[in-house]
This record gives C-alpha cells, sequence and structure tokens, in this order.
C-alpha cells in the first residue's frame, strides 16, 4: 500500500498518531530498527504504513538535520543487513514538510509476522514501543497464518498483464480445464477468468500471481530466476567427467514439462534380445514412467521461493540425479515419504499439473515409480533428504 504526500504530510503534523515515530538524529540506529520492526508487526492491525521521520523532535519541531546522501544510505541498508528478519518492506525519501527536511522511513505491514529485530519481536500500541509479550506473539503468529497466501499464489508486484500470453490462456489453457460448454456459456471478462483460476488477483489490481507468471507468462524465469531445470549428460560417473549434452530447459510450466518428456525419452538407451523361440525383446536401461514421476515431482514440490536454483537432472553412466531445492513441507516426513504421504509447498501449481494431465492423482508419483523401476529390472530409487533440497539417485538396470 503506497502513501502519497498528502497523507505523509498529515501524518507529520499528527501528534497523537501512533502510526508515526519522530527522531531527531539516526544516532541510535537501533532505535529506529526497533521502530521499523514494530510497525512492520501492526498488532493494532491498522493495515496501514508507519513512518519513521528522521529529522524532527519528539514535540514536532524541526531538528535542522543536514539530509545527506551518506544518512539516506544508511537508513536504507536497514532493510537488509540482517538485523531484521523476515525482511521488512520500507522506502526510505527526503522530504520537506512545512519548510523541514525530514527523511521519512515508510514501513509496510509484514505479510508474514512477527518480524524481529536482534530476534526479539518490537510491537506499538498507541504511544507504547515494548517488546512483545508472548500473548502478543501469539496475536502476530494468527494474524500470519489468516493473511500468509502459499507462495504461488502470492502477487507480483513487479508484473502487470502484460507480462502474461492471453491469448494462449484463451485459445489453449481454458480448454484444459473448463468444459465446452461451460467455456460456451462463460460471459465473465478476461480479468475475471484469470482471477478465478487464480492466474491474477482480484479486481481491481488484477496482479498476475506467481502461479498466473509459471503457467501463461511470457517470460517466468524473468521474475521466478530459478523456473527451470538444468540438464546434464554426463560421461561417465563424477561431475568432474567430460559432459556429452546440456540443456537449460525453460519457459512456462507446460513448455518445461514436454521438453523435459522429451530429453527424458531420446536419452533412454534400449538393448534388444533375441530369445530362443526368434521373438525380439527391448529392454530400456530406464522406464520412462519412472523418470517422468520422478522429474515432474521434484518440478511440482520444489520451492520457487528464496531461492533461485533450479531444478537439476543429472543423467550420468551408471546412474541419474533428479534434485530440486526445498526439503520435506507440512505433513511429510522422513518416516512416511513416499508412502503415500502428501502435502504441498505450491497447491495450486499441483493443481494445475494435475488439471493438464501430468499428474494421474496426487500421492502415487513415488509409488508408481518404484513399481515401474522393479518391473524393469531396476534398483528401487535412493532419496537423499535434506533441509534445503531433495535428491532422488535412479540406478542404471542390469
Amino acid at each position: 500500500m503506497s502513501m502519497d504526500d498528502q497523507e505523509l504530510e498529515a501524518l507529520f503534523r499528527d501528534l497523537e498518531s501512533d502510526r508515526v515515530e519522530r527522531k531527531a538524529t539516526d544516532s541510535d540506529r537501533n532505535k529506529i530498527r526497533q521502530a521499523v520492526c514494530a510497525f512492520a508487526n501492526d498488532l493494532p492491525n491498522h493495515r496501514k504504513p508507519g513512518v519513521i521521520f528522521v529529522g524532527v523532535n519528539d514535540d514536532g519541531s524541526c531538528a535542522s538535520l543536514s539530509i545527506t546522501d551518506e544518512l539516506l544510505l544508511r537508513l536504507t541498508d536497514m532493510r537488509s543487513d540482517g538485523n531484521i528478519l523476515p525482511f521488512p518492506v520500507l522506502t526510505v525519501s527526503k522530504k520537506t514538510i512545512d519548510g523541514c527536511d525530514v527523511v521519512a522511513v515508510v514501513v509496510e505491514p509484514s505479510d508474514a509476522p512477527p518480524v524481529r529485530f536482534n530476534g526479539r519481536t518490537w510491537i506499538r500500541v498507541g504511544p507504547r514501543r515494548a517488546s512483545a509479550t508472548s500473548e502478543e506473539e501469539r496475536r502476530l503468529n494468527e494474524k500470519r497464518r489468516a493473511g500468509d497466501l502459499p507462495f504461488d499464489l502470492r502477487p507480483l508486484p513487479s508484473t502487470t498483464l502484460e507480462d502474461l500470453n492471453l491469448n494462449f490462456f484463451q485459445q489453449a489453457y481454458l480448454s484444459f480445464v473448463l468444459a465446452p460448454e461451460v467455456l460456451e456459456e462463460n460471459q465473465r471478462s478476461l480479468t475475471q477468468q484469470l482471477a478465478s483460476v487464480r492466474f491474477t488477483t482480484p479486481e481491481p489490481e488484477s496482479c498476475p500471481t506467481v502461479l498466473g507468471i509459471l503457467v501463461v507468462g511470457k517470460d517466468p524465469k524473468q521474475f521466478i530466476p530459478g523456473s527451470y531445470v538444468q540438464f546434464l549428460r554426463i560421461d561417465g560417473t563424477e561431475l568432474g567427467d567430460p559432459i556429452k549434452d546440456q540443456k537449460e530447459i525453460n519457459g512456462t510450466l507446460i513448455d518445461i514439462l514436454r521438453v523435459l518428456d522429451e530429453v527424458l525419452q531420446i536419452n533412454i538407451s534400449v538393448a534388444s534380445d533375441i530369445t530362443s523361440s526368434a521373438i525380439e525383446i527391448q529392454q530400456p536401461d530406464y522406464p520412462i514412467e519412472a523418470l517422468r514421476q520422478l522429474a515432474r515431482n521434484a518440478i511440482m514440490h520444489r520451492s520457487y521461493e528464496q531461492t533461485n536454483a533450479p531444478v537439476k537432472v543429472y543423467w550420468f553412466n551408471d546412474r541419474i540425479e533428479i534434485q530440486n531445492p526445498g526439503g520435506l513441507f507440512g505433513q511429510v516426513n522422513q518416516d512416511n515419504f513416499g508412502r503415500g504421504a502428501t502435502d504441498y509447498r505450491n497447491p495450486h501449481l499441483a493443481g494445475v499439473m494435475k488439471d493438464l494431465g501430468y499428474v494421474q492423482r496426487f500421492g502415487y508419483g513415488i509409488p508408481t515409480a518404484k513399481r515401474s523401476l522393479e518391473r524393469n529390472g531396476n534398483p528401487p530409487p535412493e532419496f537423499l533428504l535434506d533441509d534445503s533440497y531433495t535428491t532422488v539417485i535412479v540406478r542404471r538396470g542390469a
């Protein structure tokens, strides 16, 4: 939520507002960080930005502070110096109000409270700024659960409808998810159609979501840098061995899934065996169904948040390693992993993959892959589960 100059000036003059803090200088930047933390937590639930004016006294009189570029830089660096986590959303700018030069630090309410400064949660209610009590921490956690959307539904403020392939959405995608008679009777506007499948936020904002950019974006990687698959075909058994082929598979979710299927298929070797009755039996070194299931699982369950790492498919002479950013999620743990337990870091992306036919039944990907490997004579898949990534190793058949 942006704040215009008129509202900023009104807050500057209002000595009673609990959305304002005043500092004569930035000499005690820790106090300013506490105020940033308190406004980001927004315990009173104003759902409006708070402002720290630097260069004005508590009584509202001008402190005649010299506003230099160095001062603006010092205050801006507070956002990402690692002392306040998760990172607050704030803007720092020089303003002249009623003849007084000040720095306005405008702090947006956080979507994911509690926000902490050096591990401590600060809140502001009325004139009080203090460390939050356990009850106040509980209230902030409840706010997070109520307002925190899954990452795939979060809006991308840097995008517009121009970043979506609207022709593809209308002419191809909708036919995947809606019956022909429903499409024929559908009188909703384009923006209403986009919002109905959660590719944008509702009107009037109509801002593309992560889901919309991933599925029908013109260039998803521009906004979500890790949204691609890195494929390496290695002539050997170690990463340092010669590379026979490498591909960066990117584009929309549909492009990635289609091309990845093709790449997996063409890299499978098939051996022929003529039986005593002159019947030719063809035996692939890997069953395509198992590779598809495991690769699609990696794309579906990967973390797109706070990482620019891709899904990796490394094909060695004796094995294939498929790795995705993001560890186990939700109710899935080391004990029930691969046994039908399901939870989704990207629930709506998973839904799209099901709509497009790339997922038949949720929770059956790994069991299906295991059966397919067994039938083909391959060893069972091996899983390496880490907090930050998940790797599956598929060994070559005899």
